[in-house]
């Protein structure tokens, strides 16, 4: 019988800690590492890791792959990107608890919010749940690559406690209140990580009604927030209404934090005009973590952005009356009227009508730049779609238009950049990344299916902000930390992020140098034939799952060790 399930031998190994790295090998029984460094014996299965670095698995705390773990077996694009583990639920939004007169409600929220269409929806979902216990049974009994976790979501509870009234953003009640208190409670005993609310003006249903969550009373959260500290368990993630302005939304969070004594991670971004002013916006933050609390901001590492094109669900000619009889029609039919002259002449001289606030957003010519291959995430302020038109004398509608139609393809896409690309660069972002406190996250995986593919940004960070950047950089040391022990850390999974004994053996294997991002394209795999983007990577030999590869050279194996992970976990004794 063989010493160990498997051996990653030879690698130069970055153990998430932030040390410095060093050779040796990884040992693995079952789904635990046992030694690190200088590994003899004997392996029933050897991974080669010479001149490659050997780094704990990825954890991304910040997605929305409530639908896609329950009909998909493989969470893509984050899996390709080294992610082992990913936290669901955020934003408040999800599909448990709910009873059967509620599906639809649910379905409009998750198709508003995050851009999951209905269809999709409706057909993936066999709803064998109604209780969140019930939810995370369903969770835990299908196969699947990667970890899940999964937050409470703040919309679905209201709903199920308060039933119409809920959706329809009424007071609660002090009865309405423990009925949520109690099923909030019952569900940290099950295993939710813990609990997920919004409160961003922008977030709204299909139909263009605020979701149930938005302005809910801070008496809310904290009668909530109390199921947590009762049972001493679980985290809170809030998305804050920038609107209002940082410090009056900081502070409904600081109070259930302060009255929880739970940790907490919110989203956080910088604008693209204006000063950089982080301290002043995280002054409250810095404040009551000085007291002892721990709250997290959470950034993504490159733009808040949007992909716009023809096949996707959104571009500037999106909302204009002409485009919209159009608009469902697949994207060969669609050209067909595209390529017409009149109708271009037409569609490029109309105003875009009202609808979706993202949708809204699409004709943001001086953030808006051509997405190349390979994608560049810090594109020139000149070639922005309304600098092109500057330059040449033209508008900025028929740039778009020329781009998008690339050549006449149809398959152009525009990137845009809606937060933290201040002044054309993400220098805010590098000085960000410094802090102590901040988490990196908000991939958004299983979610914006036409809109965002930001499940990659493990690769963006460990290729462009280690390797390529013309500025100041991260070593593989503070980058691999970022992405692994310290997300993991925030959410209270204390049994992964690290490279030692104990701890669950999650990792991969990285060519850094043949480490790259590709340009995201349209796939239609999911349930009743839906579109996603997706988007892929070179350069990750393999990525290793509760002791079992897979992925191997970039490509799946197969492998399906990926479960349920129940609340808050310990390193193994």
């Amino acid at each position: 019988m063989a010493d160990y399930d498997l051996v990653v031998r030879g690698g130069t190994i970055v153990d998430g800690s932030g040390g410095a790295p060093f050779a040796g090998d990884i040992a693995i029984r079952g789904d635990r590492i046992v030694a690190v460094g200088d590994c003899p014996g004997t392996a029933a299965e050897t991974v080669d890791a010479s001149g490659k670095f050997v780094t704990p698995g990825f954890v991304d705390v910040h997605t929305h792959y409530d639908g896609q773990a329950i009909w998909s077996e493989e969470l893509s694009p984050s899996s390709s990107h080294g992610v082992t583990t990913v936290v669901m639920g955020n934003c408040g939004v999800g599909f448990a608890p709910c009873r059967k007169e509620d599906h639809a409600t649910l379905i409009k929220v998750m198709e508003g919010v995050e851009d999951i269409p209905g269809v999709v929806m409706a057909e993936g979902l066999p709803w064998d749940w109604e209780t969140f216990p019930e939810y995370l049974d369903a969770l835990d009994s299908r196969r699947r690559d990667i970890d899940v976790a999964a937050y409470l979501p703040h919309s679905p509870l209201r709903v199920y406690a308060m039933g119409a009234r809920g959706a329809q953003r009424e007071p609660a009640t002090a009865e309405d209140l423990a009925r949520m208190q109690s099923i909030a409670r019952e569900a940290m005993e099950a295993g939710a990580l813990g609990f997920a609310t919004s409160r961003l003006m922008i977030h709204k249903t299909m139909d263009g009604q605020h979701i149930p969550s938005f302005e809910a009373d801070n008496a809310e959260l904290v009668a909530i927030a109390q199921a947590l500290k009762d049972t001493g368990k679980g985290v809170v993630q809030m998305v804050l209404n920038l609107y209002s302005g940082w410090d009056a939304e900081l502070s409904h969070l600081i109070k259930v934090v302060e009255s929880s004594g739970r940790p907490a991670t919110f989203t956080y971004a910088v604008a693209n005009t204006g000063p950089v002013t982080p301290d002043t916006d995280l002054a409250l933050v810095n404040a009551a973590n000085a007291a002892g609390a721990k709250i997290s901001p959470q950034i993504l590492p490159r733009p808040i952005g949007i992909v716009a094109g023809f096949d996707l669900s959104t571009h500037p000619f999106c909302l204009c009356p002409s485009y919209l009889p159009i608009a469902t029609l697949p994207l060969e039919q669609q050209l067909e009227h595209l390529r017409d002259p009149e109708f271009r002449a037409r569609l490029i001289a109309e105003v875009p009508e009202e609808g979706h606030p993202l949708a809204q957003l699409s004709r943001n010519w001086d953030w808006l730049f051509p997405l190349s291959d390979p994608p560049n995430y810090e594109p020139a302020p000149e070639t922005s779609v309304g600098a092109q038109a500057r330059a040449q004398g033209r508008s900025p509608e028929d740039v778009a238009m020329d781009l998008l139609m690339n050549g006449g393809d149809g398959q152009g896409m525009l990137y845009n950049a809606l937060g933290n690309f201040n002044n054309g660069k993400l220098d805010a972002l590098y000085d960000l990344m410094q802090r102590d406190d901040v988490v990196l996250g908000l991939g958004d995986g299983g979610a914006h299916y036409g809109a965002i593919c930001d499940a990659s940004y493990p690769t963006f960070l460990l290729t462009y902000w280690t390797r390529d950047r013309d500025g100041p950089r991260l070593d593989w040391a503070k980058a691999i930390r970022a992405l692994s022990a310290t997300p993991a850390e925030a959410v209270g999974l204390h049994d992964r992020g690290r490279l030692a004994p104990g701890y669950k053996a999650d990792l991969n294997v990285i060519d850094a140098q043949r480490l790259a991002l590709h340009r995201p394209v349209v796939k239609r795999d999911l349930p009743g034939g839906g579109r996603r983007l997706d988007q892929g990577a070179t350069g990750f030999a393999a990525t290793v799952v509760s002791g079992q590869v897979i992925r191997r050279d970039d490509r799946p194996t197969g492998a399906r060790p990926g479960r349920l992970v129940r609340g808050s976990q310990a390193v193994a004794a």
